[in-house]
């Protein structure tokens, strides 16, 4: 299962800790997705959506 917005596309990031030696620790910083039931042209689907797309109201969900 991939970790990407079904809206807008958003994807994981690379990031760096930086501790006080200077010494660079790489991490991934995911986007915050939910899973959540949509309507699609009548049909009922079940997409990962970023809570930046939620709130902006991109996405119609399902009763």
């Amino acid at each position: 299962m991939s970790v990407e917005c079904a809206i807008c596309g958003k994807k994981p990031l690379k990031a760096s800790k930086l501790s006080f030696s200077h010494k660079h620790n790489v991490y991934r910083q995911s986007p915050n997705l939910q899973s959540v039931k949509i309507n699609d042209n009548g049909t009922v689907k079940r997409i990962k959506v970023c809570t930046s797309c939620l709130r902006a109201g991109k996405v119609k969900r399902a009763v």
